[in-house]
């Protein structure tokens, strides 16, 4: 199956070179021959006509006599390799040149018949069984005051014709062995530019679809087959990122989910046992429930991502004012921020400052990042809220005084189930999640977020909106 393309080009090539060799052997000599035999009756023709009006017509009006128009004509023929005949009405042969003249012993044609030419000016034969071979004959009558005296034939001998043939046939054959000689050599090339690319190519395809998607096609040319194996290449590399990630999401997943469940496991079947006794049980149904609350989290924050993909960009887009969401939203921290005894300062340009998104996306990253603030920031210190306009463009920052990102997790802290060492605090349990959301929903605004972060002084999230007119808002 794999060399079928190929072989039908070698077939198609040895098909073709039978049926042009069979096609000129068949008609090509015919067609040849029919020109030649044209061609040369034409100009025997017009040679014939030329001796009857001057030579001829000069010996029957008695101003030449026979041996002197024989003389002409003889070096005549010997020049044009042919025999010229004077003959009379009653078909004898006056004049010979390829014979001596004898007035005394002329030969007779039998059943000589002028008019018998199968309505063409020359005939291919024998001319009245005169010649043991094929000859070209042209024959034209001599006139004289209206009357016809006697005529002009000129042989020229069919092996002649042949040769001229011959010659010409052998120049067509070696034009078309040098026509399949380049085609060949086309084939070679197809073979190497186009057969062998493709054969590495199907190889990649089986290896991809056999799950070796590490498989790399070596074809590196600048044609349609190279930008073909580039974009397989760049397919495979992006379904094994998919692969490599679905299996770290999975391997996540299971982690996140294994620990709160076998907490609630656990601490369940010692309460059902009686190995916690029941004046501490509240305590640690406190726990189950506080695991429970966990797994709910990690539930809804992976439908929120789910959601995100599968919809894409189908947001329910309306103008709002993103100073209200921004105390709305911050005003729900307001306990837990008592609780840690974190304050936050707003820092807001205007009375209003309408954008164009989805409050309900806004408000959730709005959400998760000063959650995210709250939880790497320490006791006493303060988160910084600030909206801003530049250029028509609104940004959002969101900035604490917390401990800061490490480098080397900067580029990190956006895939999903991320986390950095020192999130994993007694009061930093998080799903690893929020960052990918918050990425997901601003890209899918088409805006921009970006991240600043020093170890030991802060972090700082900012991102863009597009904003709107006030007066262009629904009423």
């Amino acid at each position: 199956m794999r060399k079928s393309l190929y072989i039908k080009f070698v077939i198609s090539y040895l098909i073709l070179a039978f049926i042009g060799f069979f096609a000129v052997s068949m008609f090509g000599s015919s067609m040849v021959h029919n020109h030649l035999d044209s061609v040369y009756s034409t100009s025997l023709y017009q040679e014939a006509t030329n001796i009857a009006q001057n030579q001829a017509s000069k010996y029957y009006r008695e101003q030449a006599s026979l041996e002197s128009v024989a003389q002409n004509l003889e070096t005549l023929s010997k020049y044009q390799n042919v025999e010229i005949w004077l003959i009379s009405k009653k078909g004898e042969i006056l004049l010979n040149t390829a014979s001596d003249s004898d007035d005394n012993k002329l030969t007779v044609i039998e059943d000589f018949n002028p008019g018998h030419s199968n309505g063409t000016y020359y005939q291919t034969g024998t001319f009245f069984n005169m010649f043991s071979t094929e000859h070209l004959s042209v024959m034209v009558p001599v006139t004289s005051q209206l009357n016809i005296q006697g005529y002009v034939a000129i042989h020229l001998p069919e092996s002649v014709i042949l040769n001229q043939q011959n010659q010409i046939m052998n120049i067509i054959y070696s034009l078309i062995l040098i026509i399949l000689l380049i085609m060949l050599c086309i084939l070679l090339v197809f073979s190497f530019m186009v057969y062998q690319p493709l054969r590495k190519i199907i190889a990649g395809a089986d290896a991809f679809a056999s799950g070796n998607l590490k498989y790399n096609i070596p074809v590196h040319t600048n044609d349609e087959m190279g930008t073909l194996a580039v974009t397989l290449n760049y397919m495979s590399d992006e379904l094994d990122k998919v692969n490599e990630y679905q299996r770290k999401f999975v391997a996540n997943v299971s982690h996140d989910f294994r620990s709160p469940l076998t907490s609630i496991k656990g601490y369940t079947e010692a309460i059902l046992d009686g190995t916690i006794p029941v004046e501490i049980q509240d305590k640690y149904l406190n726990i189950v429930v506080y695991e429970t609350d966990r797994l709910y989290k990690l539930t809804e924050s992976l439908l929120t991502l789910n959601d995100i993909d599968e919809k894409g960009r189908m947001l329910d887009f309306c103008d709002f004012d993103i100073n209200a969401v921004v105390k709305s939203t911050a005003a729900t921290f307001e306990g837990t921020c008592r609780k840690k005894r974190i304050s936050i300062e707003l820092v807001l340009t205007g009375q209003t400052l309408y954008v164009n998104a989805d409050m309900g996306k806004i408000q959730q990253v709005l959400y998760n990042l000063i959650d995210n603030a709250i939880k790497f920031s320490s006791a006493e210190s303060t988160i910084k809220i600030e909206t801003s306009l530049k250029h028509e463009t609104i940004f959002v920052s969101v900035k604490d005084s917390g401990c800061g990102i490490p480098k080397d997790s900067l580029n990190k802290i956006w895939d999903r189930f991320y986390k950095i060492d020192s999130s994993r605090g007694k009061d930093r349990k998080g799903t690893g999640l929020g960052l990918s959301i918050v990425k997901e929903i601003i890209r899918s605004h088409n805006q921009h977020i970006n991240v600043i972060s020093t170890e030991g002084v802060g972090t700082e999230f900012i991102f863009t909106l597009a904003r709107t007119e006030e007066g262009n808002r629904p009423a």
